[in-house]
């Protein structure tokens, strides 16, 4: 059962990955832009409120479904992956252009 595996494979990453970016408030390069610390906690933040609202429960109804494959939980699932795979992205292009306006001011 695919359940025995989500507090390592899932859960684990994305709880260190938001823990990460709420650190980046409060330790960060003196000088650092307030879009990058806030647009890296807001997707992180989005990510999470959105999948505690719909996703896990849409997962967790889906694997309780006999439908399987013909689940309508899935098809919402799959429809809408691309919302959460956008807002991971974003809070990584985010950070990547926080790292290269560093590495350029030699902060």
């Amino acid at each position: 059962m695919h359940w025995r595996k989500l507090p390592y494979w899932v859960l684990a990453p994305v709880g260190l990955a938001f823990v990460g970016a709420l650190a980046l408030i409060w330790y960060h390069p003196a000088g650092s832009p307030a879009w990058a610390i806030i647009g890296t906690v807001a997707c992180q933040a989005c990510s999470l409120f959105l999948t505690a609202l719909f996703w896990g429960r849409w997962q967790a109804a889906l694997s309780k479904d006999e439908r399987g494959s013909q689940s309508p939980y899935l098809d919402r699932i799959l429809s809408t992956h691309w919302i959460r795979t956008t807002l991971i992205n974003a809070s990584a292009a985010f950070l990547l252009a926080w790292m290269i306006l560093e590495l350029s001011t030699g902060t």
